[in-house]
């Protein structure tokens, strides 16, 4: 997720990370444990776009062996927060898109994370199954995946999508806040109403391939229409519950029941707008009263920036929410779906502003620890930590293998055909 034009003016400062807590309380001791017994699985992260375009677009401006100014994510940090499995967000900016399609940019920011893997090999390993996931974490190090964030890097082709699952891509939000013809997004205007015959298509072909359809983003009625034509788990890799912040990213309580039913897993996303209410109404107000500016100054950037510093000194933010209000999703998750359809998303180095003491990819055992202090069993907890999404993982593996023995040629075998046709 990101906000629009003053994300980059507002972006807070990171918040006290992990060590700056009470690392040797016995909450934080069970948490460690459990994130060591199981992956925890973080859903999405946008290091890829941040590096991309804030550092040059390459690992040595931005060196993750350590801290980085400005960047949620590190090693460092990785291993401190106890991350098990991290999917790697691949997103394409609508005025990118107006320059030079999707595509391009997206392969782009596949290859920043695969040189990644390759200049810490140590940290990363590529995986493709809940087993490699599985096995990595065993070995000690972070399965690295891939989501891509919006259809539009498909670019209205399933044979483009079908080469995006070959270079690991293993969810696709199905768009961003800009809708597309054949998928409605919750931020825009109706164009598909819900998904269009080729929207229908590509879920389907998402299907065959294994590759999660992620709704976080996307219309209600898109996401309705998802559920229902999907034969394996939906995911929303970063949104939370609508009946506690009532904004459209966030997940009504109905579409909360459609995926305890097709088995999906909702994800929560960090960003304190989307979970206490104070900062929601802040950041809505915000939001509108820069728009204005925005039409006021129109190529007066300078002045723009200077009236919206103005505003904001005068109407300061509403104080850091705590990781309770975090926690009070996941337990609305559980009693509307089930304990068996909630997970972390945190949205990393895409939000300006995280829970206290949640600033950094450091943070995640307090969410779990709180999850502890509420009286969730260790079984549970480790199921929304990362176990939950895994198993929604593997169902669509297995409904994918279903698919190639009933309905011809392997996704793979298609994609392979599409590689060997371009090169003629």
């Amino acid at each position: 997720m990101r906000t629009t034009f003053a994300s980059v003016l507002l972006a807070a400062a990171l918040a006290a990370p992990l060590a700056a807590q009470q690392p040797d309380s016995a909450l934080i001791r069970r948490a460690l444990a459990l994130h060591r017994a199981v992956p925890m699985v973080d859903g999405h992260n946008d290091v890829a776009e941040s590096v991309i375009y804030g550092h040059s677009a390459t690992w040595d401006s931005a060196d993750i062996a350590q801290s980085v100014h400005g960047l949620h994510t590190s090693i460092p940090r990785l291993r401190a927060g106890g991350v098990g499995a991290q999917f790697w967000s691949v997103w394409v900016p609508p005025q990118t898109l107006l320059r030079q399609g999707g595509l391009r940019p997206a392969l782009e920011q596949i290859d920043l994370i695969r040189r990644m893997e390759e200049r810490y090999p140590q940290a990363f390993e590529r995986a493709s199954t809940a087993a490699d996931i599985e096995r990595i974490h065993r070995q000690g190090r972070i399965a690295s995946l891939i989501g891509v964030e919006g259809g539009h890097a498909i670019e209205n082709s399933l044979g483009v999508l079908r080469q995006l699952y070959a270079l690991g891509a293993r969810y696709m939000t199905l768009t961003w806040n800009n809708g597309l013809a054949w998928v409605d997004a919750g931020e825009d205007s109706v164009r598909a109403h819900g998904l269009s015959p080729f929207g229908r298509e590509v879920v389907r072909e998402m299907n065959r391939l294994g590759m999660l359809v992620d709704l976080s983003h996307v219309s209600d009625s898109a996401a309705v229409q998802a559920i229902r034509v999907s034969e394996a788990p939906v995911i929303f890799s970063h949104s939370d519950t609508r009946a506690l912040i009532g904004i459209r990213r966030n997940v009504p309580d109905e579409i909360l029941r459609m995926v305890r039913s097709n088995g999906g897993v909702v994800m929560v996303n960090f960003l304190c707008a989307f979970l206490d209410s104070a900062t929601a109404r802040y950041s809505e107000g915000r939001e509108a009263r820069f728009r204005e500016l925005w039409v006021r100054f129109g190529a007066d950037t300078a002045g723009f920036i200077a009236a919206a510093r103005a505003w904001t000194a005068a109407n300061p933010a509403p104080p850091q929410p705590g990781v309770g209000v975090l926690a009070d999703h996941v337990d609305h998750i559980r009693d509307v779906a089930g304990v068996d359809h909630a997970g972390y998303g945190s949205d990393y180095d895409g939000i300006s502003c995280a829970p206290r003491g949640m600033g950094d990819v450091s943070g995640f055992p307090l969410l779990t620890a709180e999850l502890l202090r509420r009286g969730y069993s260790e079984a549970d907890v480790k199921k929304v930590m990362g176990l939950n999404l895994l198993r929604a993982l593997r169902q669509a593996e297995q409904v994918a293998a279903r698919l190639r023995r009933e309905r011809g040629p392997s996704a793979a075998t298609l994609a392979g055909l599409d590689s060997a046709q371009a090169r003629r």
